[in-house]
C-alpha cells in the first residue's frame, strides 16, 4: 500500500475515533423541525393562535419579529413580509407563555402539563439551549431581566412558586412562594426588582445581587406587597414597569377597567378607562397602550395618565370579509358594531408597530408611526375554537367548471363557521386575511365566534399532560364536498344536515337528519347515474340520500349498536359497496341491488373485531379498506369477503390510539393521527414509517393530502391548522404513480374519482344463475380500471370504441409526468415566480344570490333551518418553502411591496370620544406631593415639560385620603384641561357627572 493510502486511512480512523461535538439542544428531535425522520415533511404554514393573554405575545426588540404560541409550536412571524419560522417544543407540551431577551437572540417559553419546563431557545438556529424544571403543574408567565442575566418564572395557582433563574448557569438563584394567582410579571428597567400582578395581588420582589451572583445556593426571594388602597378588591390582569424617564413607575390595569400607576409600591393615581373590561397593556417610554373589551385599544401618557389617542377597532363579528376590500370599510365601525375583545397587545417602538390579539383569535399589526393616522400592516383571521373536520376541494368535471381555485380546502369548527382557505392567491385580495377566502356563518348567534375559554389567565391555555380539554359540543362536526365540486355537505352536533351550493356559497337544504351529532359524511357519484350521500351519526343510524333528487331518503341502515365513526362507498367487480365501522368493534359490508322500489343496500357480511375502530379509508383500487384501530394498528380488509389481509403499526409511539387515517391521491401512502398528538406517514403497501411529525397540543381531528400531492394538512382541537410541505421525493413518487395509472390520452387524476367504468347492479328479483340484469348506468371509481380503446375525433375530443364519449376528470395541475426531482424543483420555482406577479382575478362571488328550497322527505327530515349568511375573502399568502435560516425573513422590507393600510384623516371611530370623559383619581401622601401632583404635562406631549393652567385642562382630578400617612383629607381640587387635539375614536363614552 502506498504512503498516500496509509495517510488517508489514518485520517479516516481519526475522524471515526474523534468524540462527537456536544449539541446545544437537550430534547430529542429538538432541531428536526417537528419531524422525527429527516426532511421528509416540513411545517410551512400555521393558521391559528393559542395565545390566551398578554404573557403569550411578545415582539423582538431588535428586528420586530412577532412570536406567539400555536399549540406546541412557537410561530415567529415577520408581519411586513408575511413569512413564518417555527420552533417546536420537543416535550410536546402546550406552550403557555413566552418572552424575548433584550438583545433579541433568545426566546424563553413556559409550558403546561406534569413537570413543565422553562426553556430557552436560540432564535437564529431555533434550538433549545437550556431548560429548567422547577415547577410542578404549569408556568403562567416568564420574563427576561433587562440585563439579560436572569429569567423569572411564575407557576400556576396550585404551583405557587416564583423562581429567579440564572439561565446561562442553569441554576435557580432565588425563589419564594406566592399566595395568590398571578397572571403577569414585569422586570424593572435596572433589573433590581420585578413586579407580579394577579387576583387582588400586586407585589414587588427585590433581588440581592450579592447573593444571586455567587450562585452557591438558592436564596430566599424578598417580596413586599403594594399599597392598593381602594383598589384592593380588584383583579390586576396585567402589569408593566416604566421605561426610560419613567423607570420608577409601575403601571397596572384591572379587569374592571382602571389604569393605575404605582410609585415605590404606593398607589399614586388611576384613571377610568370607560370600558366594561380591561385585559392587557404595553408600556413604552412615551405611551401606554391599554387593551379593552369590544376591540378597543386606548393610548395614554405615562406622565399624567392623560388620554392621548384611540386606536381603531378590528373587524366586527360576522363581518362579510368578501366585501372588505376598501380601507374605509374597516375604519367605519358603528357604535352598534360588536367587535371581539382585545386579549393581548405588545409594542415595537423601534419599528413603530403595535401587535394585537383579539378574542376571536385574529391577529392585527398596526402602524403607529403617526398616532393621528395609524395604519394596518398585517392581519389574519383564524378559527376561535376546536376544528373538527377538514375537506380538500377537488376539481369539477372540466377546467372551465372549477368553482374554487386550486389548492383550496375547507374546515369547520365549534365556532359555528365553515371556512375556505387558499394560499395560492388565485382570487382577489381583501384587507383582512391573506389565507382566508370565505366564511360561512351557520347561524345568527355571535356568542360562539369569540373564544369563550380565552381569558387573560394563561392557565387556561392548555390542560394537564395526558388530559384533553372539555370540548364544547357545538358547531359543525363533519364536512364533505361532492365529487363534482358543486355541493358542500355539513353536519353539526345537533344532527342537522346542511347543503351549501359552492357556486354562490349559499345554503340550499337544511333538515334534521339525526338525533345526535353527525360523525361522518360520504358522497358517491359516478360520472353518470346515481348520486348518493351517506350520513353516519352517534345515534347508530346510517341514512342514504339521493343527491340528484333534492337529497331525498333512499334507505336507513341500523346494524350498529354504537356510534358509527366512518362510512365509505366503493365500487368494484360490478358491485356497489357501502362499508361502515364504529365503536361497537363491528365492520359492516353492504351491497347495492336494484329492486322495484329502487336501490336497496343489504348486509352481505360483517366482521367483529376485538378492539374499537376509529376511522376507515378505501384504497385506490376500491378493493381494500384500511381501518384505524384503538390498539394503534392499521388493518387492511378485503371488501369482497371481509377477511383481514394484513396489519401493521399505525403509530410509532407506545401510548394512545389512532384517531384518523387518510390515503393520499396516488394510494402509495397513508397518514395517521394518534391521540398522543403525533402524525405519521406510512408506506401503504409495506407499512414502513416514512415520517413522524408533532406540533398540535390537542388531538388531531382531521388530516388530508392536497390534491397536488405537495402538502399534508392537519386540524386539531387546539383551533389550529397546520400545512406541512412534503419532500420532493414523496411528491414525485405520488405523481409518477398517478401518471402510470392513467390512460395515455387522459388528463391527471382527480382525488375522489381516479378512473371510471360502468358497473352492473344485479336485480334482486332475478334467480341465481339466470341472465345478467339490465345494465344500470352507475359508474365505478377504480384505480386499476381496464384500459379503454380511445380515439381522437375530428373535433379533438376523445371517443371510445363503443361510440360513447368519456370525460376524464381533470386536476388543477397539468404537470403530472414528472421525470425527476429536478423537474419538480423547477416547477416549484416557476410557481413562486408566478405568485409574485399580479394575477388577473375573476369576478367576485355574488353572495346576494340565494337559492333555498324545502326538502320533501320523510317527517324526521322536515325541520327547516334559518337561512345562513356567507362571506367571501380573497387574498394572496406567502409562506416559507422548506427549512431556511431565520435571517431569511428578518428584513423589514416587504417582498410584495405592500404599503400599510392607512386610516383616513377622519373616520367614524374618532368622532365623539372626548378626553374629559376619562376621569383621573389621585391619592396624595402629603400636601407637598399634592401640590407637586397638580403639575401635569400637556395631553399631547408624552414628556410634559411645560405646566398647564387650569384653563388648559380637561380632566377632573379627585384627591383621596391616604390614611396611612395623613390623618386629614386634603381639599379636593377640580382641574380642567382644554382640549388641544381633534375628537377621537370609539363609541360615545359617558364619564361621571362633575360634582
Amino acid at each position: 500500500m502506498s504512503e498516500k493510502g496509509r495517510v488517508k486511512i489514518r485520517s479516516r480512523l481519526r475522524k471515526l475515533l474523534r468524540p462527537a461535538k456536544p449539541r446545544t439542544m437537550t430534547g430529542p428531535n429538538a432541531a428536526a423541525g417537528g419531524t422525527a425522520r429527516g426532511s421528509k415533511v416540513e411545517l410551512e404554514k400555521v393558521l391559528g393562535i393559542t395565545a390566551a393573554g398578554n404573557n403569550a405575545l411578545t415582539c423582538n426588540p431588535q428586528n420586530g419579529l412577532l412570536a406567539y404560541p400555536a399549540g406546541c409550536v412557537v410561530v415567529l412571524l415577520n408581519p411586513r413580509k408575511n413569512k413564518e419560522a417555527h420552533i417546536f417544543n420537543s416535550s410536546r407540551k402546550t406552550i403557555t407563555t413566552l418572552a424575548f431577551s433584550p438583545d433579541g437572540k433568545y426566546l424563553v417559553t413556559g409550558e403546561s402539563g406534569h413537570m413543565p419546563a422553562v426553556r430557552v431557545w436560540d432564535v437564529s438556529d431555533r434550538l433549545q439551549v437550556s431548560a429548567l424544571q422547577e415547577h410542578k403543574f404549569g408556568v403562567a408567565c416568564v420574563a427576561f431581566s433587562p440585563n439579560g442575566k436572569y429569567i423569572v418564572s411564575v407557576g400556576y395557582e396550585h404551583d405557587m412558586m416564583v423562581n429567579v433563574w440564572n439561565w446561562k448557569k442553569n441554576v435557580v438563584v432565588a425563589a419564594n412562594k406566592v399566595s395568590s394567582k398571578v397572571t403577569a410579571v414585569s422586570f424593572s428597567d435596572d433589573s433590581s426588582y420585578f413586579v407580579t400582578a394577579g387576583n387582588r395581588h400586586v407585589k414587588f420582589w427585590y433581588l440581592d445581587h450579592d447573593k444571586t451572583s455567587k450562585g452557591q445556593s438558592t436564596a430566599a426571594l424578598q417580596g413586599r406587597p403594594a399599597r392598593l388602597k381602594s383598589l384592593m378588591n380588584n383583579v390586576f390582569c396585567d402589569v408593566a414597569c416604566g421605561r426610560g424617564r419613567h423607570a420608577s413607575s409601575t403601571f397596572c390595569v384591572t379587569s374592571s377597567g382602571q389604569l393605575c400607576v404605582f410609585n415605590e409600591r404606593i398607589l399614586g393615581k388611576w384613571v377610568e378607562l370607560q370600558t366594561s373590561r380591561a385585559t392587557c397593556l404595553s408600556v413604552t417610554e412615551d405611551f401606554i397602550f391599554c387593551g379593552c373589551s369590544d376591540g378597543t385599544v386606548r393610548v395614554f401618557s405615562p406622565v399624567s395618565l392623560s388620554f392621548l389617542y384611540p386606536l381603531p377597532r378590528p373587524h366586527s363579528l360576522r363581518t362579510d370579509i368578501d366585501q372588505m376590500r376598501d380601507p374605509s370599510q374597516l375604519f367605519s365601525c358603528t357604535a352598534e358594531s360588536q367587535c371581539p375583545d382585545t386579549v393581548a397587545v405588545t409594542c415595537d417602538p423601534a419599528n413603530h408597530c403595535l401587535s394585537c390579539v383579539y378574542k376571536d383569535h385574529s391577529v392585527y399589526v398596526w402602524d403607529i408611526r403617526d398616532l393621528n393616522r395609524p395604519g394596518k400592516v398585517y392581519s389574519a383571521l383564524h378559527h376561535s375554537s376546536s376544528v373538527w373536520s377538514l375537506e380538500v376541494y377537488t376539481d369539477g368535471a372540466a377546467e372551465g367548471e372549477r368553482l374554487l381555485p386550486p389548492g383550496s380546502f375547507l374546515s369547520c369548527s365549534a365556532d359555528n363557521t365553515i371556512r375556505l382557505w387558499n394560499g395560492h392567491g388565485a382570487l382577489r385580495r381583501n384587507i383582512l386575511s391573506n389565507d382566508l377566502k370565505k366564511v360561512i356563518y351557520v347561524d345568527d348567534d355571535i356568542s360562539s365566534l369569540p373564544d369563550t375559554n380565552n381569558i387573560t389567565n394563561a392557565e387556561k391555555a392548555g390542560p394537564p399532560e395526558g388530559q384533553q380539554t372539555d370540548q364544547i359540543r357545538t358547531g359543525i362536526r363533519a364536512l364533505r364536498v361532492s365529487p363534482d365540486g358543486r355541493h358542500l355537505a355539513s353536519g353539526d352536533f345537533e344532527g342537522i344536515l346542511r347543503i351549501h351550493d359552492l357556486t354562490h356559497m349559499e345554503e340550499i337544504f337544511s333538515f334534521e337528519a339525526h338525533e345526535s351529532e353527525i360523525l361522518c359524511l360520504e358522497y358517491f357519484k359516478p360520472e353518470k347515474g346515481l348520486q348518493l350521500l351517506a350520513t353516519a351519526s352517534r345515534d347508530r343510524r346510517i341514512h342514504i340520500l339521493d343527491a340528484g333528487r333534492d337529497y331525498t331518503v333512499v334507505q336507513t341502515l341500523q346494524d350498529h349498536s354504537s356510534s358509527i365513526n366512518a362510512v365509505r362507498f366503493a365500487a368494484n367487480e360490478g358491485k356497489l359497496w357501502l362499508i361502515s365501522c364504529g365503536a361497537d368493534k363491528n365492520i359492516c359490508f353492504y351491497t347495492a341491488q336494484k329492486t322495484r322500489e329502487g336501490l336497496l343496500f343489504t348486509l352481505t357480511h360483517s366482521v367483529v373485531s376485538k378492539i374499537s375502530l376509529s376511522d376507515m379509508e378505501v384504497d385506490l383500487n376500491r378493493k381494500c379498506a384500511a381501518v384505524g384501530c384503538k390498539d394503534r394498528n392499521i388493518r387492511i380488509f378485503d371488501i369482497s369477503n371481509g377477511k383481514e389481509q394484513k396489519s401493521y403499526k399505525g403509530s410509532q409511539g407506545d401510548d394512545g390510539s389512532i384517531i384518523k387515517v387518510h390515503i393520499d391521491p396516488s394510494g402509495l401512502y397513508i397518514a395517521t393521527s394518534c391521540s398522543d398528538k403525533n402524525i405519521s406517514i406510512f408506506d401503504f403497501f409495506s407499512g414502513e414509517c416514512v415520517a413522524t411529525m408533532f406540533g398540535h397540543s390537542e388531538i388531531i381531528t382531521g388530516l388530508k393530502f392536497s390534491s397536488d400531492c405537495k402538502y399534508l394538512i392537519t386540524v386539531s382541537g387546539d383551533s389550529c391548522i397546520f400545512v406541512w410541505r412534503l419532500s420532493p421525493e414523496l411528491t414525485v413518487r405520488m405523481r409518477q404513480r398517478l401518471a402510470d395509472l392513467k390512460p395515455r390520452s387522459s388528463v391527471p387524476h382527480r382525488q375522489n374519482a381516479p378512473q371510471q367504468r360502468a358497473v352492473k347492479l344485479g336485480n334482486a328479483n332475478e334467480e341465481e344463475g339466470g341472465e345478467a340484469g339490465q345494465a344500470c348506468p352507475y359508474m365505478e371509481t377504480a384505480g386499476c380500471a381496464k384500459e379503454t380503446e380511445t380515439s381522437v375525433n375530428a373535433d379533438g375530443g376523445e371517443s371510445t370504441s363503443g361510440g360513447r364519449l368519456i370525460r376524464w376528470p381533470r386536476m388543477e395541475d397539468d404537470s403530472v409526468m414528472v421525470k425527476s426531482m429536478f423537474d419538480l424543483r423547477l416547477e416549484e420555482e416557476e410557481e413562486e415566480e408566478e405568485e409574485e406577479e399580479e394575477v388577473e382575478t375573476p369576478p367576485p362571488f355574488n353572495s346576494s344570490l340565494r337559492r333555498r328550497r324545502t326538502v320533501g322527505v320523510e317527517p324526521q327530515f322536515q325541520r327547516n333551518r334559518e337561512e345562513t349568511q356567507s362571506t367571501l375573502s380573497l387574498q394572496v399568502a406567502s409562506g416559507l418553502g422548506g427549512k431556511r435560516s431565520i435571517n431569511h425573513f428578518l428584513s423589514s422590507r416587504s417582498l410584495d411591496g405592500e404599503e400599510p393600510v392607512l386610516f383616513p384623516d377622519q373616520w367614524e371611530d374618532r368622532v365623539n370620544l372626548e378626553r374629559s370623559l376619562f376621569q383621573q383619581k389621585e391619592a396624595w401622601s402629603s400636601p407637598a406631593a399634592a401640590a407637586a401632583g397638580g403639575r401635569e404635562g400637556k395631553p399631547g406631549r408624552p414628556a410634559g415639560d411645560e405646566p398647564l393652567s387650569e384653563e388648559q385642562s380637561s380632566f377632573e382630578l379627585e384627591e383621596e385620603e391616604d390614611e396611612e400617612k395623613e390623618g386629614r383629607r386634603p381639599d379636593a381640587r377640580d382641574v380642567r384641561h382644554a382640549r388641544a387635539d381633534p375628537p377621537v375614536s370609539g363609541k360615545r363614552l359617558h364619564g361621571r357627572p362633575r360634582p
